[in-house]
């Protein structure tokens, strides 16, 4: 994955990022327009066959856009953290049912 800050202010910030596509950005503009200080989230894939995604966050003053973005990646990974755990546990009961059967 690369990485290229396009542009950067006080409360916007625009990357181009090669290497990922869709299933990565809308989960992270999801999470992202969770946080109530992210006026604006989006991204775009401007050509499906060039995986290189532009991703755009504008915050409300107070708040720096990489602010948002780095406590949206975050969220990501506890709850890949998460989900991990609880598919953890209900393989772990899955196995004790069937051992007792």
């Amino acid at each position: 994955m690369e990485l290229k800050i396009v542009r950067r202010n006080p409360q916007e910030l625009k990357l181009e990022i090669k290497g990922e596509g869709h299933t990565f950005f809308n989960l992270l503009e999801s999470v992202l327009l969770e946080d109530k200080d992210v006026e604006f989230a989006g991204y775009d894939v401007p050509h499906p066959l060039f995986p290189n995604t532009i991703l755009f966050v504008r915050t409300k003053k107070g708040k720096k856009p990489e602010e948002a973005l780095i406590g949206a990646i975050e969220k990501i990974r506890q709850r890949g953290r998460e989900l991990n755990q609880k598919i953890n546990d209900a393989l772990e009961e899955w196995k004790k049912r069937e051992n007792s059967t």
